[in-house]
């Protein structure tokens, strides 16, 4: 006897892979299992004042990308006249706009679209800065050290050596006093925490809130422990980002450099607003070079194609289901399934209405045809045409009466529906018509229930962003391929036993 423990592993692994790539396209690419779910877009535009001297020009502003907790999206600037490029300087993403010459007040306008996205991960992550001891004057320098001494006397990493510089700043009043005139405090604290040999960094960050206008950047403070750090708050040393907390410059670098031009600002508004996931997604990973099994990053052309024909092994499994687990007759192997394809072009009703047209009105020629005695190739190429000249017919007459949904029974698979034609009359012929409304019928119920599975949206959105589940479904009709029991359709054979003991049972 063959073993079967071969198939049993075959289609355990494929569940296994299946199931796999399932979970890592939800858990690591942040796919939802449901439909309709939504993602937080955030528009942001910063905008950039300054006057120009009536000589060349050349403003570079610091941009952020992609990093822990957003997904860059968009991004687009406006400015009339200028040329503009997106530049790397000293790690930083910078906006570089240049003129060659320039008067008066300037306005230059960049906006960017972030995603919130828990999943987000920067292409490089950052890296600890060299560390840079300044010497300061007295009485500077005295101030300075009491407040570091205090505090590495209270902490035992570079962590908790942060919160208590912060809180040592509030509690010595006198050297908080002499010191918040000399540096801003987050440059301090930074220029403190270097000097304990803690690598640590001034970074600008954004308070994203909906409907915002003309906010300006907040200081924070971006501590290293190894190769991981932490932000935070300079004011009161709340550690960790906040949610709403965007890094718009991350590098200790400056903000905004013009050349050619004075008293220069800049200025952010923001916006709240939702996308569609599958839009955000697809935004997310058009670009990404990351291990995606989907097929967003496709044209959408052949999106729309795949989104259909991944929707064909859900028809597969219900046929496979209902012909071999409930016994359901059909016309054809598959041919349920291509009439299901059609009824989702054409809608439920419209498609029964026009099949049952279709071959009715087919049967009828077709037993003219037997009378003839043609060949079998002449005789289905007839079928044929006359079955394209009825779709034509059908297409013409529902324009005439205005339903639009009967044009589109062209979807009907013509060549399918001319060998069903053909097999019922054949039928017809040696079982009687019985038979062909047995299998008939079958056909269109199996048909309407594959439909009803395909046409489901959260089966759609399944089958369209999880291509594993492909390799599930596979696993699940090798399965029912190999189920040799009794179809639900054969137990009423056993119903006069049935009846037979329950008499027993009354007689007793």
């Amino acid at each position: 006897m063959v073993s079967r423990k071969p198939f049993y592993l075959l289609v355990a692994l494929l569940y296994l892979v299946g199931l796999g790539m399932t979970i890592y396209h939800h858990v690591a690419l942040d796919v939802p299992l449901t439909p309709g779910e939504k993602r937080q877009i955030w528009s942001i535009e910063a905008k950039l004042e300054f006057d120009a001297t009536g000589e060349p020009v050349i403003a570079s502003l610091a941009i952020p990308g992609t990093q822990e907790g957003f997904t860059l999206m968009n991004e687009n600037a406006a400015s009339p006249g200028y040329g503009l490029s997106f530049v790397e300087k000293g790690g930083d993403a910078r906006a570089e706009w240049s003129i060659r010459t320039a008067a008066g007040r300037q306005e230059l306008y960049y906006r960017v679209d972030m995603m919130a996205d828990a999943y987000a991960k920067p292409a490089l992550l950052p890296q600890p800065p060299a560390i840079e001891k300044e010497i300061e004057s007295e009485p500077y320098a005295t101030a300075m050290a009491q407040i570091l001494e205090r505090a590495q006397e209270r902490s035992a990493d570079p962590y908790t050596l942060t919160r208590e510089i912060i809180k040592e700043m509030d509690n010595q009043n006198q050297n908080a006093e002499l010191l918040k005139n000399h540096k801003r405090r987050a440059n301090l604290i930074a220029q403190l925490l270097n000097n304990a040999d803690v690598p640590a960094r001034v970074v600008h960050a954004l308070q994203l809130e909906d409907g915002r206008r003309r906010q300006e950047l907040v200081d924070y403070l971006q501590v290293f422990r190894g190769k991981e750090y932490q932000l935070f708050n300079p004011k009161n040393g709340e550690q960790g980002q906040p949610a709403n907390l965007l890094l718009w410059e991350y590098n200790s670098g400056s903000l905004l450099d013009v050349t050619g031009g004075h008293n220069s600002r800049v200025t952010f508004s923001m916006i709240e607003q939702e996308q569609p996931v599958g839009v955000a997604l697809a935004k997310k990973y058009e670009s990404s070079e990351w291990l995606n099994f989907s097929i967003h990053s496709l044209p959408l052309e052949e999106q729309t194609l795949f989104k259909g024909l991944l929707l064909i092994p859900i028809g597969v499994l219900m046929v496979v289901f209902l012909r071999v687990i409930v016994g359901i007759k059909t016309s054809g192997t598959f041919m349920p399934v291509l009439i299901a394809v059609a009824f989702i072009q054409t809608q439920l009703i419209t498609g029964l209405v026009g099949f049952l047209l279709i071959v009715g009105t087919g049967l009828i020629i077709r037993s003219y045809l037997s009378r003839l005695n043609l060949l079998l190739v002449a005789r289905i190429s007839a079928v044929i045409i006359m079955v394209i000249s009825m779709i034509g017919i059908f297409s013409a007459l529902a324009f005439k009466l205005g339903l639009t949904n009967g044009m589109k029974i062209t979807f009907f698979p013509m060549i399918i529906l001319s060998w069903t034609i053909e097999r019922m009359s054949i039928l017809w012929e040696e079982e009687g018509p019985k038979e062909v409304v047995k299998q008939g019928g079958g056909s269109l119920l199996v048909a309407v229930i594959a439909y009803l599975a395909m046409d489901n949206e959260l089966i759609r959105h399944l089958t369209f962003n999880f291509l594993g589940l492909q390799l599930v479904l596979m696993a699940t009709v090798l399965l029912l391929g190999n189920y040799t029991g009794y179809k639900l359709s054969e137990l009423k054979r056993f119903k006069p036993l049935v009846d037979e003991m329950n008499a027993d049972k009354d007689k007793r």
